[in-house]
């Protein structure tokens, strides 16, 4: 019969020391990343990949609701940090010398099923945390279409209508007040999540202590979290920009990265690791 780890301290963050970086750490978390993406071949792409294509389907089905896909695709970052569980898995392993294979990606999504609902730091955290990110990614998607369908002029059925009828528009304040509500939500969500998935893969904590250390993180780095920030918004719509091509390349780069801004800014060594996975 299997032993069951033991549960977190009771104390979980109080155990997790926070680290201060310099201003220009987030460029180097950008070269450690592409060093895993290279490391990590073609199971790093696949999931740049997988999104590019998702997002090419979602330019297919609502090509002329574009009221609905500016929140869509912008919703894309509040639920990165869980799209790129895997991605931390896969530069965890390399961390520890280990190698990459299909079974670790595997290992990493469906490790919750063997996991007890009400275990105190087991896999099912990630999970409810990841349930968390996706109904405010939705809730997000859902403001931001409402917003525009109400408030422009005409109908914003295409991406030129958007520029023109809010982008462009100067007489509702309709852009300004919609990047002041995607503001308001995207930075509790960022200062929430920036470390805390890579912390519940690596660590046995709970949901609200790996909040709290994702918290105090960007209260003691607040200008290189910031610029962190601001590389994460610049690149994805550079990803944007390549007609979601370059998204290919970018979502590893900004995965691989993540776990490298963890692992700089969150010392979790007291508190008990997870296994590996194959």
């Amino acid at each position: 019969m299997t032993a069951v780890p033991p549960d977190p301290a009771p104390n979980a963050n109080a155990a997790v020391a926070i680290r201060t970086v310099p201003l220009l750490a987030p460029l180097h978390w950008l070269a450690l990343g592409w060093r895993d993406l290279v490391r990590g071949g073609w199971l790093s792409l696949l999931h740049g990949a997988a999104l590019a294509v998702f997002g090419l389907l979602l330019l297919l089905v609502g090509h002329q609701k574009f009221w609905l896909l500016a929140g869509a695709f912008s919703g894309f970052l509040v639920v990165a940090p869980v799209l790129a569980t895997s991605l931390y898995a896969i530069s965890r392993a390399l961390a520890h010398g280990r190698s990459v294979r299909v079974q670790l990606l595997v290992d990493t999504w469906l490790s919750w099923q063997g996991s007890r609902i009400s275990e105190r730091g087991g896999y099912w955290c990630m999970v409810r945390f990841g349930l968390l990110l996706a109904l405010a990614g939705t809730g997000w998607v859902m403001t931001s279409a409402a917003l525009i369908t109400l408030m422009a002029p005409a109908p914003v059925n295409a991406p030129i209508d958007f520029l023109r009828l809010v982008v462009l528009a100067r007489d509702n304040y309709l852009f300004e007040i919609w990047l002041l509500m995607g503001g308001v939500l995207a930075a509790p969500i960022f200062a929430s999540s920036v470390v805390s998935m890579p912390l519940l893969l690596d660590r046995r904590i709970s949901v609200l202590p790996a909040v709290l250390a994702s918290w105090r993180v960007v209260l003691a780095n607040p200008a290189p979290m910031a610029m962190w920030a601001m590389l994460i918004m610049l690149l994805v719509l550079l990803g944007f920009a390549t007609g979601l091509i370059g998204l290919v390349v970018l979502v590893p780069l900004l995965g691989h990265a993540s776990w490298h801004a963890y692992a700089a800014l969150v010392d979790a060594s007291p508190l008990p690791e997870r296994p590996l996975g194959h």
